[in-house]
C-alpha cells in the first residue's frame, strides 16, 4: 500500500436520527485510482461531501498528507491540492468553454477589489498565462475545438470533460470524481477514462464513485465498498467479485458463491 495521501478516522455524519456515514476509516494511497462503490443510499456522496468540506462531520477526522483538514471549506482544500467533480456538471452556460476553464484558478488578481484598476498590467499578464494554460488543458481533454462554444451548448459527456478540465487548472494532487461515466456516450467514456488513466500515470491520485461496474472493475484498484454508511469491503476487484457480503449488499439477498 503506498503512503496514504488522504485518510479518514472514525468519520461519521448524522442527519437527525439517520446515520448516513458511520465510523468510516479509510486510507487512499498516493498515486492510486481507488473505486468507492456501493448500492444507492450507501453513503458514498456523503463521504465525498465530508472529504471536500461541503459537509462537516458529526465526529471523526479527515487527513490530507497527514494534516488535519476536517471541516475546512472547499476553496481551502482546493488550494491544498484536493478537488472534486460532480455527478451533474453545472458550467456557466452562457460563457464559453474557455472562459469556464479560465475562471477555475482561485485568488486571481482581477477578482480582488481594485485589482483591475491598481494592477492592470499584472491582471493582463496573469490572464494571458491563464488563457495559455487553459488552452493546453482543453487540448489535452480533446475540447480545444470547442473553446469558443457556449458551455451550455455542448453535450453531457463533453461537460464531464469540461468539469475535469476546470479541476486541472488548480493542479490538484488528489481528485475525487463523482460518477464520471454516468450519462456519457460510450465513446466519450473511453476518452474520459483514458485521460484519467494518463493523469494517474503522471502521479495524480483519484477516488472514483461509479456505478458502471465495467469501469470500476477494469480501471480501479483498490476498491472500497460502503453499505448503510459503513465500510464493508476493501480489496482488489478480484476479491470483490468473490465477496459474499458485498454481493449481498448490492442484491439485497444472501448470495452463495
Amino acid at each position: 500500500m503506498p503512503e496514504p495521501v488522504l485518510s479518514t478516522r472514525g468519520l461519521s455524519r448524522r442527519f437527525g436520527a439517520l446515520n448516513a456515514v458511520e465510523d468510516v476509516s479509510i486510507d487512499i494511497g498516493a498515486g492510486t485510482m481507488t473505486g468507492l462503490i456501493g448500492p444507492n443510499g450507501a453513503g458514498k456522496s456523503t463521504v465525498f461531501n465530508l472529504l471536500t468540506g461541503a459537509l462537516k462531520p458529526s465526529t471523526g477526522t479527515v487527513l490530507l498528507n497527514g494534516r488535519d483538514v476536517t471541516g475546512l471549506a472547499p476553496d481551502r482544500l482546493f488550494a491544498l491540492g484536493l478537488a472534486r467533480t460532480f455527478q451533474i456538471p453545472r458550467p456557466f452556460a452562457r460563457m464559453s468553454v474557455l472562459e469556464n476553464v479560465m475562471l477555475a484558478p482561485p485568488h486571481q488578481t482581477g477578482e480582488r477589489l481594485g485589482g483591475r484598476f491598481l494592477a492592470w498590467g499584472r491582471v493582463r499578464a496573469e490572464e494571458a498565462r491563464l488563457r495559455a494554460r487553459a488552452l493546453e488543458v482543453l487540448d489535452f481533454m480533446t475540447l480545444g475545438p470547442l473553446a469558443d462554444h457556449p458551455a451550455g451548448k455542448i453535450s453531457g459527456g463533453q461537460r464531464k470533460l469540461l468539469e475535469l478540465a476546470r479541476v486541472l487548472m488548480g493542479d490538484p494532487a488528489v481528485i475525487l470524481l463523482d460518477e464520471p461515466a454516468a450519462g456519457v456516450h460510450p465513446a466519450l467514456t473511453e476518452t474520459l477514462i483514458g485521460k484519467i488513466e494518463t493523469l494517474n500515470r503522471q502521479g495524480k491520485t483519484f477516488v472514483i464513485i461509479e456505478h458502471d461496474m465495467d469501469v470500476v472493475m477494469g480501471h480501479c484498484a483498490p476498491l472500497i465498498a460502503l453499505a448503510e454508511g459503513r465500510v464493508i469491503f476493501h480489496g482488489t476487484p478480484a476479491e470483490a467479485r468473490a465477496n459474499t457480503a458485498l454481493l449481498d449488499a448490492y442484491l439485497g439477498v444472501p448470495v452463495d458463491v
